[in-house]
């Protein structure tokens, strides 16, 4: 447990972190991987090597280390850390080896003059605390996942029961479980871990489920949407390499960002692959009845998955509005409701008139800065505006 000694040096170093947090980091990550390369499978290395993992985690420790001394106001930070931790299964072993690379690299980054003996051992001592906060959370997590009705442990192999193509980037992976047994429900808008070797080494990823676990006429199955991605190791392999009738294995479901029940007007905005969790969401909320704003931003019409989908919905649910904007058309391209980019005064034509409404949004980092900023604009409020991103929430600030 934290001294008040120590408590107060590690609120003193909030400032260096505010400066230089994410150097540090960057140089933890380095030396994690190099050391330590049994945890390389639970990194994304095009995240690393976009520097958006390093500035994910110098935020989240600039947040602990600002709120050590009341860890309540770190709000959803800890809840959203568990989740991603749960979809790539960390596990205990795996935090003394964080922890090692953390403490040598405030040494190495800092300075021994800067990190001292007492800096570090205070820092040791806060790290295990949120290690042990962090661990019990997990267990409790994967407890109750394997506990509950159609629920697992780790590792579980499925069957690639459909393989459909939505769009020129985007395809879906339709997943059955290869003992046909039951399968855990999840939350619209949750996603699924899962678990390949690719070139000889392992790889874990995360992806939004894009259906009902119940679609009609067919067995329960899970439903992933993924775009390719040039460098995306993980969803070219996907793509080229994975057929019906492959094995994967899949992590249970898991996830901070779900639908809410409401009766408020929804609104969900996406753009490109963002579309993915909201099609779970928009398929959930429409048997309540609920008015439904349906926004959606592509690059044009080749790129744009489940359009005929969401045009069948709107044509049977009078209570569900869809908005299609396209950054560019295309001859031959079906028609769009704008062009060009999303801005406010767009944005809010197409909002109901009263901003008392549920918010979601998810896509490309810029696309979703400017939406958050729209939205807190025209008076949505903060409360009732949800997004997924990779990172801590303040990384869209």
């Amino acid at each position: 447990m934290l001294t008040d000694a120590q408590l107060a040096i590690v609120k003193s170093t909030v400032p260096l972190l505010e400066s230089g947090g994410e150097a540090l980091t960057t140089h933890f990550y380095k030396m994690l991987m190099r050391d330590y390369p049994q945890v390389r499978p639970l990194f994304n290395r095009t995240h690393q090597a976009s520097g958006d993992q390093p500035r994910a985690l110098a935020n989240g420790v600039l947040m602990y280390a600002r709120h050590i001394d009341r860890l309540e106001a770190l709000g959803p930070l800890a809840a959203q850390i568990v989740n991603k931790h749960v979809a790539v299964q960390i596990m205990p072993e795996h935090y003394p080896m964080v922890g090692d690379c953390l403490l040598r690299a405030i040494r190495e980054v800092l300075g021994a003059e800067i990190a001292t003996d007492a800096v570090i051992e205070a820092w040791g001592v806060a790290y295990g605390q949120l290690a042990d906060i962090l661990i019990g959370a997990e267990k409790q997590t994967y407890d109750a996942k394997a506990a509950a009705p159609g629920g697992w442990r780790g590792a579980r192999n499925f069957i690639v029961a459909r393989k459909v193509a939505e769009s020129g980037e985007i395809t879906s992976f339709y997943f059955r479980p290869q003992d046909g047994g039951a399968l855990l429900d999840f939350e619209p808008g949750q996603y699924i871990g899962l678990r390949m070797v690719v070139d000889g080494e392992e790889q874990r990823r995360q992806y939004s489920l894009s259906a009902p676990l119940n679609l009609p006429g067919q067995p329960p199955q899970y439903r992933i949407s993924v775009k390719r991605e040039a460098a995306g190791k993980v969803s070219r392999h996907l793509h080229d390499e994975i057929h019906e009738g492959s094995v994967v294995e899949l992590f249970p479901p898991s996830g901070d960002f779900s639908l809410a029940a409401g009766d408020k007007p929804l609104v969900l905005i996406s753009g490109g692959v963002g579309i993915t969790p909201m099609l779970a969401m928009l398929d959930a909320a429409l048997p309540t009845g609920r008015p439904i704003h349906f926004i959606h931003a592509a690059r044009d019409a080749g790129v744009h998955a489940f359009r005929e989908h969401v045009e069948e919905l709107a044509a049977r649910h009078p209570q569900l509005r869809r908005f299609f904007c396209y950054e560019r058309a295309r001859a031959g391209d079906g028609q769009a409701d704008a062009a060009g980019m999303i801005d406010r005064a767009l944005l809010q034509s197409w909002m109901p008139a009263a901003t008392d409404v549920d918010a979601y949004f998810v896509g490309p980092k810029p696309f979703m800065k400017a939406i958050k900023r729209y939205l807190r604009e025209i008076g949505v409020p903060e409360a009732q505006s949800r997004y997924e991103f990779f990172g801590p929430a303040a990384a869209l600030d």
